[in-house]
């Protein structure tokens, strides 16, 4: 795709029947015997300055996907296209210079920070990989983003250990912003803190949004969040992408059987107002072994034969909303 193209349609970002397999060894010679589909022909795109949110339960492959992209793992199949340019198999030093636009903010702020690092060194790593700057103006740099992101200056000096959990994950999104990336993708960054300094850390995102001209992929598996974050929002189930739509449209008419499951599951803050729950029955079935057609069939209140045969493409059925369902 050309660049014509992405000023045409604003596409930062566009993800292709994207696979990402996870082989099964076995027997004496440990020879593949199967593939866990953690994603599986999934598409979608991401337009300049946007924030998707992608949701779905735990498993369904959100997190394979953020990282597939930004290139931590190898895609089986399908294309990674960013500003236009196909990402999926570059290598080396071309793949070292798209990290600079391309950035990620991990789910646990414990566990990715170096505890032998101080603040100052965590933050300014990125920068002193890429860019050729005197330690005063790194100093300088640092301090500033520590600044933006809500920590005191004294941090640079103190080790991670030192901090709480919503002040870790300021520290990580500082690392994050270091390059000044034209893509974040958030990996569930705030499940892994209180409930109370959630809103904290979702408001700065926001703010910094704004302020350093940022593209979000947002992952998570609270609705309430995904809602508060996402002008757009994808819902996956089993590696696959049921159904894409703008925010509100997403929440006030779902489409996809699993989708108005998951929406019905949100608690309602006023408890005089009654909404009707959908209990899904079953399990969520293996990735290892997916079932044929729909994989959402055998659990689907709406199931028809057609649908444990044949796959439905994601495909448009209102401006901006795609489903896959033989419903519709």
């Amino acid at each position: 795709m050309s660049n014509t193209t992405l000023i045409d349609n604003e596409n930062l970002l566009e993800i292709r029947n994207l696979k990402t397999y996870y082989p099964v060894k076995g027997g004496f010679f440990r020879r593949t015997i199967g593939n866990v589909k953690a994603v599986d022909d999934v598409s979608f795109e991401i337009k300049k300055g946007e924030t998707l949110g992608l949701v779905g339960e735990s498993g369904c492959g959100k997190s394979t996907t953020g990282r597939t992209i930004i290139r931590l793992l190898n895609a089986t199949d399908g294309e990674i296209l960013f500003e236009g340019k196909d990402i999926t198999k570059l290598r080396g030093k071309t793949l070292q210079a798209i990290r600079q636009d391309i950035q990620m903010v991990f789910q646990d702020p414990y566990a990715s920070l170096n505890p032998m690092q101080m603040v100052g060194d965590i933050v300014s790593e990125p920068i002193r990989n890429f860019k050729n700057v005197s330690m005063n103006d790194l100093k300088d740099e640092v301090m500033d983003l520590l600044t933006k992101v809500g920590l005191p200056e004294d941090a640079y000096y103190k080790y991670a250990h030192e901090f709480s959990g919503g002040q870790r994950q300021r520290i990580g999104i500082a690392r994050a912003l270091a390059l000044r990336p034209k893509l974040i993708i958030a990996d569930e960054p705030v499940s892994a803190l209180d409930v109370s300094v959630q809103s904290q850390v979702l408001n700065l995102l926001k703010q910094l949004q704004k302020e350093f001209d940022l593209t979000f992929l947002f992952i998570a598996h609270d609705l309430s969040v995904v809602k508060h974050m996402s002008d757009r929002i994808g819902v996956m189930y089993l590696g696959n992408m049921v159904e894409i739509a703008e925010r509100n449209s997403m929440y006030a008419e779902p489409l996809h059987p699993y989708t108005q499951a998951l929406i019905s599951a949100i608690p309602m803050p006023d408890p005089r107002r009654k909404k009707e729950r959908i209990v899904l029955e079953g399990d969520v079935p293996s990735p290892l072994n997916p079932p044929t057609g729909c994989p959402f069939h055998p659990r689907c209140p709406a199931a028809m034969a057609e649908c444990s045969q044949v796959k439905s493409a994601l495909k448009e059925v209102k401006p901006g909303h795609r489903v896959a369902c033989h419903l519709y």
